[in-house]
């Protein structure tokens, strides 16, 4: 049995392994996590099937999805000798029994599939073994908990905040964090921005098991004061998991804000503040999961967009942003795509995604600000990633960079293609990738874009390469800034869009690739509640 998901997190319990074998044996399987560096992880062992041609096995292996990485799993089957029937299965010393086989998979191949259900076929990897195709198949099952369903419905509110701003009171908003593997803090989800608030009350908050894991894992709940530029003044913060945030509901207590003191001789003591936070509302319910809507065919669309602006610099040199080196290295543009594609492309069984360039003059036209990336005049997609890797380095060759930046026709035209998904009834959600050199020059138009963009079953990712300034660009990313505002007045329906500088996505601890990906499920399913489509199979 598997199991899990997000920030993307969900659990999958019930993982049913079936393996078909053509001499008697006393299988067991062994199922292990697949780390970057290739080195296996234990995570659960099945229960020993005497004396069986077909075993069937019921353990439950728990294992939590995540939507924002690659999990690759990895199940080896074993025949214990009769000898050891008595020993524990977690006791079993493995090197004293038979290995009959081993099967590979991504935990997103299973998840993807109807039933949650698939079949592979048992090879042997590094072991010597004859006859490979007497190993037989292995069928894996992944179910979520029951917990993982969960929502939790919250409503915040803080007494005596501290005054940040000299001419006003302040501006505070909330954002909550969950913690990852690595002890980073992963935004999931912020609150509006309460304007000349010294004892704001927000708008519900709403929480899943696959944004946190478990009601057991610690929250970050930061409380900030907003400032126009991004760099957004930290008010006070606490540590919460929501099973703690319950109990603050019930007993009516609110828990004091701290602030990291500034020593720089102790870096884990704090400073209390008076500043309280409260639970004010807690609910909880059941609703349809990020995962029963992909198992149940809802397809994730990859598009991608490229910068071809003159900013990059000349192809042809060292120093160019979009330079190819020949030794197969990849560049800034390339590594983004990479690793937005190695997650996505296993949610899209068509694998066609639409690619486009923007800010170039192709061959004896004009600048263009959304052009495909293939040459096509009508048809924008490609065939797998590879595709838009090849289309990618072809346009270099076929246009002149040129510029401005613009984003808002690009957005336009995804829009476009997801409203027309919508009204042909596919299932489909579409995520557009932007990667861009520098600041854009339409804001306004590209706002219009992103609150139209609200509506339609899309998300709008923006990554910056190279070494521009892109403070400017944080009005993009509504975990940095105020809600979007059109030039009608109109603001966006749901947040749809986030952006983050290249320059972090190799740092220390979580990737930004990782980090923008993980929001891109709740995001999912704020669509899907705001258009109360929950009609599955």
């Amino acid at each position: 049995m598997l199991g899990k998901p997000e920030n993307s997190n969900l659990y999958f319990q019930e993982t049913k392994v079936q393996y078909y074998i053509h001499v008697q044996s006393n299988p067991m399987v062994v199922v292990y996590s697949k780390k970057n560096d290739g080195a296996l992880e234990e995570i659960g062992r099945t229960e020993v099937i005497l004396n069986s041609l077909n075993p069937s096995w019921n353990a439950k292996i728990n294992l939590q999805y995540q939507f924002e990485v690659l999990q690759q799993l990895v199940f080896q089957i074993y025949d214990i000798d009769p000898q050891f029937h008595d020993v524990s299965e977690k006791m079993l010393k493995l090197e004293e029994q038979q290995f009959l086989g081993e099967a590979i998979c991504l935990l997103s191949d299973v998840v993807t599939k109807q039933n949650r259900l698939l079949n592979i076929k048992l090879g042997v990897s590094e072991h010597n073994l004859p006859n490979p195709s007497k190993f037989g198949e292995l069928t894996v099952q992944a179910d979520e908990s029951a917990g993982s369903k969960a929502l939790m419905e919250m409503v915040f509110r803080c007494s005596d905040l501290e005054i940040k701003d000299l001419l006003s009171k302040s501006d505070p908003f909330l954002l909550i964090s969950r913690i990852s593997e690595n002890g980073m803090p992963v935004p999931i989800c912020k609150t509006e921005v309460r304007k000349n608030d010294l004892n704001p009350k927000w708008k519900p908050v709403i929480l899943n098991l696959q944004q946190i894991g478990s009601k057991e894992n610690p929250l970050v709940i930061e409380c900030f004061n907003f400032s126009s530029n991004g760099k957004h003044d930290l008010v006070g913060k606490i540590v919460k998991s929501v099973a703690e945030l319950e109990n603050m509901y019930h007993s009516q207590n609110g828990e004091n804000f701290f602030v990291p003191a500034n020593t720089a001789h102790d870096c884990h003591s704090k400073e209390v503040l008076k500043s309280q936070v409260y639970v004010e509302k807690y609910f909880e319910n059941n609703r349809h999961t990020f995962l029963d809507y992909i198992s149940a065919g809802c397809q994730l669309n990859l598009m991608v967009a490229i910068d071809y602006t003159a900013s990059n610099g000349n192809p042809r040199l060292p120093d160019s942003l979009h330079y190819i080196d020949p030794n197969g290295r990849p560049n800034a543009y390339q590594r983004v795509i990479l690793e937005f594609g190695d997650i996505l492309q296993y949610y899209d069984p068509a694998k066609r995604f639409p690619s486009w360039g923007y800010g170039a003059r192709p061959i004896d036209g004009p600048v263009s600000h959304c052009f495909n990336l293939n040459g096509s005049a009508y048809q924008p997609e490609v065939e797998g990633i590879q595709g838009i890797m090849s289309a990618y380095i072809s346009a270099l060759r076929n246009v002149s960079l040129a510029g401005p930046t613009l984003f808002g026709p690009l957005i336009s035209t995804a829009t476009a293609i997801a409203s027309q998904s919508l009204i042909s009834n596919q299932q489909k959600y579409f995520i557009l990738l932007i990667v861009t050199d520098g600041v854009v020059t339409d804001f306004q138009e590209t706002i219009d874009a992103i609150i139209k963009a609200s509506d339609f079953p899309l998300s709008i990712v923006v990554v910056g390469v190279g070494g521009a300034d892109f403070k400017e660009m944080e009005f993009l990313d509504p975990n940095k800034g105020e809600r979007l505002e059109s030039s009608t007045g109109r603001v966006a329906s749901r947040d749809v869009i986030q952006f983050a500088p290249m320059k972090d996505v190799h740092g220390a601890g979580i990737s930004i690739v990782q980090s923008l990906l993980a929001e891109i499920p709740g995001q999912f399913m704020t669509y899907m509640r705001t258009r109360e489509t929950q009609a599955i199979s």
